[in-house]
């Protein structure tokens, strides 16, 4: 029997990415977003960036929310369909040069999130892009990138001040500042580390790519003191009421909120297609258990007293079943009401743990009494009453 699914801890999506180890490619995702998911209430399932994974999605189902994190860069042709080429062959060098262990571009890895995006917005399954998987957020709603923000920038704002966005010296502690936009989610998360005037506050950075082109549906949390925007947010996906303070905890509180709705989605479904398989059970029952032996039916075998008297009896049982059934649909009535009432001062979860149990309940009832009438004489008559 399968198990109930209430008992499934909610699943978030994180696909891996690749290295080299004694050259040969090895998967893997960094263990900090794990823990942090994990640690929260949720199981984080990697998914491996091969090749076909796009097409398997299906496969790492149920799926109740997809975290997007680090990785290589996003292949340009995803975003620069004008292939504007707004560096130069020499210019492109030497950011591969400078930046050799990020600009190895990743087209399976880019395949398999931008699928994984699609859903979720189609279904309105909780994301969080982190660092790539921010551009790769923006990139599938249909905004661009800076293919390297030091050579880009300079040139399209070189009144701008210059911000140090990577710095492979000192990967953990380099920092620079960011300005908040005021009453966005990020704000609220961090009111109490953010400066009260200048809404400013210190955030670590490891980029050489960033966003050029917000995409239409998201709206700006912070720009850097260059103007790169540093975060941004879906307003039509994100609930104030809901959200709050840290970005992964939050993150994954939507992720449980949306597998209970999931739940309580198809307990209701599962509950009419268990109510016909209920029906169609009883029917099988009952005809079977109403059947006669088909020695009765001939008319020139002459019965027996026992099956005289055994007739006699299911017509006076016939006879009075009309008066029962209406004292039982009366009670049964009364019932519903009261039962109506308990249940519409239930929460939703609390009524999907009970549809699961009367489910269970009904399904060990039915293979009972199957087992009790097949275990039945043939000449003995039973009857089933619904």
């Amino acid at each position: 029997m399968a198990a109930i699914s209430s008992n499934i801890k909610p699943r978030v999506l994180v696909v891996s990415r690749r290295t080299i180890r004694k050259n040969k490619f090895v998967d893997f995702v960094g263990e900090y977003h794990l823990d942090l998911i994990v640690s929260y209430g949720a199981v984080p399932v990697i998914v491996p960036r091969v090749a076909g994974i796009d097409n398997l999605i299906e496969s790492f189902e149920p799926l109740h929310g997809v975290l997007l994190c680090e990785g290589e860069d996003i292949d340009p042709s995803m975003y620069d369909t004008q292939n504007s080429n707004a560096m130069s062959e020499q210019e492109l060098e030497e950011v591969k040069k400078l930046h050799a262990s990020d600009t190895a571009i990743d087209k399976e890895k880019d395949l398999i999130e931008l699928k994984l995006v699609k859903l979720c917005l189609e279904r309105k399954i909780p994301y969080l892009g982190i660092c790539r998987g921010s551009q790769i957020l923006n990139v599938a709603c249909g905004g661009t990138l800076y293919q390297d923000i030091g050579k880009e920038m300079l040139k399209e704002c070189p009144e701008n001040p210059i911000v140090t966005h990577i710095d492979y010296e000192d990967y953990d502690g380099h920092r620079h500042v960011i300005k908040v936009v005021e009453d966005t989610p990020l704000h609220n998360w961090f009111k109490e580390s953010v400066n009260k005037q200048s809404l400013e506050i210190l955030v670590n950075s490891y980029h050489h790519q960033g966003v050029k082109k917000l995409a239409h549906c998201f709206v700006p949390m912070a720009f850097a003191s260059d103007g790169l925007v540093e975060g941004f947010y879906d307003p039509n996906g994100y609930n104030p009421k809901r959200d709050a303070q840290l970005l992964i905890r939050e993150f994954v509180k939507a992720v449980i909120a949306y597998q209970k709705n999931l739940d309580a989605s198809a307990c209701i479904l599962k509950s009419s297609q268990f109510k016909q398989e209920i029906d169609q059970k009883k029917r099988k029952i009952i005809t079977r258990s109403n059947s006669l032996n088909p020695e009765f039916l001939k008319f020139d075998i002459d019965l027996s007293i026992q099956q005289e008297v055994r007739l006699m009896q299911m017509g006076a049982t016939v006879r009075n079943s009309n008066l029962y059934f209406k004292r039982m649909k009366l009670q049964n009535k009364e019932r519903e009401v009261a039962a109506r009432e308990v249940m519409e001062a239930m929460t939703v979860q609390q009524l999907s743990k009970f549809l699961s149990f009367h489910r269970l309940m009904g399904e060990i009832c039915l293979e009972v009494l199957e087992k009790k009438l097949l275990g039945n004489d043939n000449n003995e008559l039973c009857f089933l009453v619904s």
